[in-house]
C-alpha cells in the first residue's frame, strides 16, 4: 500500500512537471531550467516504474507463497492425522511399559516429564514438589526400568525407531 502511494505521488510529480516543462518551453524559459525540470520528470517516471515493477513482483511472490502455503496446509492436515494416530499408539506403548515396570502414578508423571526433556527443577515446579523428591523418583524409575540414567531411559523408548 505504501509503495503504491509513493508511486502515485511520483506519477503526479512527473505529470505536473511535464506540463510545467511544456509551459516553460512556450514561454521561452532558459534551457538549463527546462533541462532540470525535464530531469525531474524523467527521474519521477523511472522511480514510479521501478516501484510498480517491484510491487508486481511482490504481488506475484505473495500469490505464489499463498499457493504454496495452501498446498503445505493440505499436506500437513494429512500428516497431522497420521501423527496423531502414531502419537496415540506410542503413548499407549509407553503407558503399557510403565505398567510392566510397576511405576506408581507419581513416577509415571515424572517419567513422562523426563521423556519430554524437562529438568528436575522444571518437573518439581510443574508438580509443585521439591526437586529432591523428583530426583528420588527419577532414581526409582531408572532402577525399575533397569537403566543407568535419564539418557538411557529416553533411549529405551526411542532406539527402536532408529534403523541402522
Amino acid at each position: 500500500m505504501k509503495d503504491g502511494i509513493i508511486a502515485l505521488i511520483l506519477l503526479v510529480i512527473m505529470v505536473l512537471n511535464f506540463f510545467d516543462v511544456l509551459t516553460d518551453i512556450s514561454l521561452g524559459v532558459p534551457t538549463w531550467h527546462i533541462l532540470s525540470e525535464s530531469s525531474i520528470v524523467l527521474i519521477s517516471a523511472i522511480g514510479a516504474f521501478f516501484l510498480f515493477k517491484e510491487m508486481r513482483a511482490k504481488t506475484s511472490n505473495i500469490i505464489s507463497l499463498k499457493n504454496e502455503l495452501n498446498n503445505t496446509d493440505d499436506k500437513l492436515k494429512n500428516i497431522s492425522e497420521e501423527m496423531k494416530n502414531a502419537r496415540h499408539k506410542y503413548s499407549e506403548v509407553i503407558r503399557t511399559q510403565f505398567e510392566r515396570w510397576a511405576l506408581t502414578t507419581s513416577e509415571k508423571e515424572v517419567a513422562i516429564f523426563l521423556l519430554k526433556g524437562l529438568s528436575f527443577k522444571e518437573i518439581s515446579a510443574v508438580r509443585n514438589t521439591k526437586e529432591k523428591t523428583v530426583r528420588q523418583q527419577a532414581s526409582t524409575i531408572y532402577s525399575k526400568a533397569n537403566v543407568e540414567g535419564r539418557h538411557e531411559f529416553a533411549a529405551w523408548f526411542f532406539e527402536d525407531f532408529i534403523q541402522s
